[in-house]
């Protein structure tokens, strides 16, 4: 089994907290989990620190700000302080595009993410996993089969604690890292030691001038800075993935995996069994025996397989992991059973493709709660599922005219909610007795939740009510 890396701090390069002998002042642009991380970490590095937000701040935020006395504002950007800094780190959540962060460039300002900022004081091994859909549930899976082999391993990226604030109060040996392509976007030196490509497919289209070319471009940063002794996990499905790895010649050692055709080097199915086979070393374990069930399950189970072999964990370490691991919240997520309906909660599927793979996994009839804010959407593609398995469709969101066009010939029974009770209450009079009410909206949740955990949330506790 692999050992823990020795992680050495003076063998880092990091960008100076003085200069000139003059303190560095770092401006970070977003008071949430990833702007107060780094805050953490640039104040115990010796920066000047400004956190700006213009929404509100969480108060749990507001008291760690306090308690390492760095001064903040909420409700607006004060262009004077924030134009006065020597770099900016800024929440993905914030386009390139906006005045503030075009005005921020045009000063010469550097503007990066957290990431990247907190990966110059760590000299962790890093597994980055990207994708359009399946990233949290695969580095979930990953981060779980590296604790089970008693590796110091963190969770970071768009879940768990933000890398900068590990990093800063408690630095790890190995980091498993789940990143969005707005992630990718600020990182620029950082380097990824096994990165995983799940799949690509279109979305936050709206973020990359609605060209499909430009979000895909944004997810391969995330090999930008790989070597021959890195590793690179792969879907060979997918043939967005597959192309852009056969075009470009990228360094790091290639590992696929696939459903479809025996993989070299990398995993496959043969009829019952998933084997993994890196650097002519096998691993074989039986499909039923897996806690993640679907076929897209067997691509995250897969990649995350292939990532413990190349890290040389012990195989009943990797089986045990496969097969007692626990999804995540908020991702196909069984909440109860009323009268016979089945209850699952899928809110985490934002876009058309997560939808796409929650109806495969369902052969009973299947009652959909769907709709939010667009973002893009093509329906077609659900057409010939929604067909075969859906027998009814609760809108909810506050315009659900696309929706309503795109199934009104397919689906006789439409109908519009704008609260999750009312839309649970709908979806259980539209079932019966071994159907299940599925919330995969495809869409964002903005237009009447906080967030798709707060839509998750408000669902379950629906569920509960009947």
């Amino acid at each position: 089994m692999t050992n823990d890396k020795e992680i050495d701090k003076e063998s880092k390069s990091p960008s100076p907290s003085e200069r000139d002998g003059e303190r560095q002042k770092l401006v970070i642009l977003g008071g949430g989990e990833s702007g107060v991380g780094a805050a953490i970490l640039a104040k115990q590095k010796g920066f000047e620190v400004f956190v700006s937000d213009r929404g509100e701040i969480k108060d749990k935020y507001k008291n760690v700000l306090k308690d390492i006395e760095v001064e903040w504002e909420e409700g607006e950007h004060t262009e004077s302080k924030i134009l006065n800094a020597s770099e900016v780190v800024k929440s993905p959540g914030i386009p390139d595009t906006v005045s503030l962060i075009v005005k921020i460039k045009e000063n010469g300002i550097n503007v990066i993410s957290e990431i990247e900022f907190a990966g110059r004081y760590t000299n962790a091994k890093i597994i980055g996993i990207t994708g359009s859909n399946g990233k949290t549930t695969t580095s979930m899976l990953t981060f779980h089969m590296l604790k089970k082999a008693g590796l110091n391993v963190g969770l970071a990226g768009n879940v768990g604690d933000s890398l900068a604030k590990q990093v800063a109060e408690d630095d790890k040996g190995f980091y498993v890292l789940e990143l969005s392509s707005f992630q990718l976007d600020g990182m620029f030196d950082f380097k990824v030691d096994i990165a995983m490509i799940l799949n690509i497919t279109p979305d936050h289209l709206d973020r990359y001038d609605n060209k499909f070319e430009n979000y895909a471009a944004s997810k391969f940063r995330i090999l930008q800075n790989q070597t021959k002794l890195d590793q690179v996990i792969y879907c060979y499905d997918d043939e967005v993935v597959r192309n852009e790895l056969e075009k470009k010649k990228y360094k790091g050692a290639r590992h696929p995996f696939s459903i479809k055709t025996v993989a070299s080097d990398g995993g496959y199915i043969n009829k019952e069994n998933l084997i993994i086979n890196t650097n002519n070393k096998l691993f074989e374990m039986k499909i039923t025996e897996l806690a993640l069930q679907g076929k897209h399950n067997l691509y995250n189970s897969m990649a995350s397989g292939i990532a413990g072999r190349v890290l040389d964990l012990n195989k009943e370490v990797i089986r045990e992991s496969l097969t007692d691991f626990q999804n995540v919240e908020h991702r196909l997520e069984e909440v109860g059973k009323v009268n016979g309906i089945v209850f699952v909660n899928d809110s985490k599927a934002t876009n058309v493709n997560s939808t796409w793979y929650a109806l495969e996994s369902f052969q009973h009839p299947v009652v959909w709660i769907v709709g939010g804010v667009d973002k893009g959407n093509d329906y077609e593609m659900l057409a010939e599922l929604v067909t075969d398995r859906v027998k009814a469709i609760v809108c909810l969101g506050k315009d659900n005219a696309k929706i309503h066009e795109a199934f009104e010939d397919i689906i006789e029974d439409i109908v519009d909610a704008e609260t999750a009770q009312d839309a649970v209450n709908k979806a259980y009079s539209l079932s019966r007795k071994g159907d299940t009410v599925l919330l995969s909206p495809a869409c964002a949740s903005f237009d009447l939740f906080d967030n798709y955990e707060d839509r998750g949330h408000q669902f379950k506790r629906a569920v509960k009510a009947l």
